[in-house]
């Protein structure tokens, strides 16, 4: 495996048929949505939640899901958009922020719970561990575009980038570090983390298990973010000395921190 990614050069073609160009990116975006699907459908039978309601609610997510993942991207990038704006509707080159996808995500699951009278805990906690395992299936796609790559590194497993994807201040370094390689592992080690808690019986005789499969998972995976971000060398825009996705991580955090510490203190004051 190490020697493949040192030698491998990914191209973003899959295959073409006449005018019709099936490219990587698209190939495991849709091979993560799926298995986040069949999941998701696996954990709502398992909690008694219908399979319509897993499949209305998906159509939806993934619509803004990619929506509000191109609209981040956009917004990170704003000065090269402004002078391409043709570039924003080319999806299949890359460019979908997993963060837009989870804040637009966000706002679906709140839409949807409230229109149906559902729970939004639940529904989150039986989709957060598919989106776990989506994220590490779909980042395979930034390999084959060659983006989102790590800083020059001279470790093994160190992947090449071709010069007309290299940054020019490292134009003469040959390998780079492949981060799309480290969180798809963390992305697995968060879903396996996740599966248990869902399935635990001991949490699963608590109130508060939804809950905290989905603020484990919005903890979890900010801080996998924020760690890989500073060997991430795409551009971003900064604030007080960090990329603007750590600002967000931190945030999410921050915010997931409150939910819980918040959550576990009305469950103790109920129970006295």
């Amino acid at each position: 495996m190490i020697n493949f990614l040192h030698t491998f050069r990914p191209q973003p073609e899959l295959f073409s048929v006449g005018p019709l160009t099936i490219y990587w990116y698209g190939f495991f975006i849709v091979l993560g949505i799926l298995g986040a699907l069949i999941l998701s459908l696996k954990l709502a039978k398992k909690n008694g939640v219908e399979k319509e309601t897993i499949f209305d609610l998906s159509f939806w997510l993934i619509i803004w899901g990619i929506i509000g993942a191109r609209i981040y991207d956009v917004f990170l990038e704003l000065p090269y958009y402004l002078q391409h704006p043709w570039q924003i509707l080319k999806i299949w080159q890359g460019g979908l922020a997993i963060h837009g996808a989870i804040i637009a995500g966000i706002l679906v699951i709140i839409y949807f719970t409230k229109k149906h009278k559902l729970s939004f805990w639940k529904l989150s906690a039986l989709l957060v561990p598919g989106l776990a395992l989506g994220q590490a299936l779909g980042r395979f796609g930034n390999y084959f575009n060659q983006e989102l790559f790590g800083l020059p590194t001279k470790l093994p497993w160190g992947i090449p980038i071709d010069l007309l994807h290299r940054p020019a201040e490292y134009i003469a370094q040959p390998y780079f570090h492949p981060t799309f390689l480290y969180e798809s592992i963390g992305s697995i080690l968060i879903f396996l983390i996740l599966v248990w808690i869902t399935t635990n019986k001991r949490l699963k005789q608590k109130n508060s298990q939804y809950i905290l499969v989905t603020l484990s998972y919005m903890i979890l995976y900010s801080i996998l973010r924020f760690g890989l971000e500073f060997i991430r060398i795409d551009k971003t825009p900064l604030c007080f000395g960090l990329r603007f996705p750590q600002i967000i991580s931190l945030i999410v955090i921050a915010i997931s921190l409150i939910i819980l510490i918040y959550q576990v203190h009305v469950r103790n004051k109920n129970s006295k």
